[in-house]
């Protein structure tokens, strides 16, 4: 089971019911703190990647290094740069201080939006880690979400969102795409594009608490394996 314990931040059941725009505001503090941790260095150069026509101007181009996304949601557009890394688990930051935690390619965390997905958990694999097997045969999965508003404002706190969701896919002449659609404590549906030899995804919609307001990622220069 994969998990991002930000919210562990509990007081005893002795001391009472925990304030709950404290716990959003830990929850959020926690995610800004961790990005100060130096990035881990394996050593190896990133792979060379040539990202689909248009996805960065020429302008935005010129500055940016190492692994790189671009983030679009609302108005909003954003270079990030990886500042965190551990195996798949990585953390991506923009200029203006909004962060991302992802897990593989799905985006498991954020701080700094109108709504921060203070945390994600499965209570199995998540299938979107093997996006080619998805092509012969759909999958479900499940997860438990806790979504903090960025005014704090406890009555629109919600922690334990459960989830249930349907994975499917299939070849396209881009490789491969996926869609998964949730229902229970929010309907969506999310969509990603993935190589079709190695099932790395390469763009993504993703809804992230933020209602209305899908998140795409596009992967400019991914990390090195």
């Amino acid at each position: 089971m994969r998990r991002l314990p930000l919210l562990l931040l509990l007081l005893p059941a002795a001391c009472g019911m925990p304030d709950m725009a404290e716990l959003g505001r830990s929850a959020e503090n926690a995610l800004r703190a961790s990005v100060f941790l130096p990035p881990i260095q394996d050593g190896l150069p990133p792979r060379r990647y040539d990202p689909p026509a248009g996805v960065l101007e020429e302008v935005e181009v010129g500055v940016t290094s190492g692994p790189t996304l671009l983030v679009t949601y609302g108005t909003q557009r954003k270079v990030m740069t990886m500042i965190q890394g551990n195996g798949e688990q990585r953390m991506w930051r923009s200029d203006d201080g909004t962060v991302l935690a992802t897990d593989g390619a799905r985006v498991v965390a954020t701080a700094g939006t109108a709504t921060n997905l203070a945390a994600t958990r499965f209570d199995s694999p998540d299938p979107l880690d093997d996006v080619t097997a998805l092509a012969e045969r759909p999958a479900m999965a499940r997860r438990v979400v806790d979504l903090s508003p960025s005014s704090r404002d406890p009555g629109r706190m919600r922690f334990g969102v459960a989830l249930e969701c349907r994975m499917k896919a299939a070849r396209v002449p881009e490789g491969l795409f996926v869609e998964e659609r949730c229902g229970g404590g929010a309907r969506f549906v999310n969509r990603y594009w993935a190589d079709a030899e190695t099932g790395a995804v390469w763009r993504s919609e993703q809804w992230v608490g933020m209602e209305d307001r899908p998140m795409t990622i596009e992967v400019v220069s991914p990390p090195a394996n």
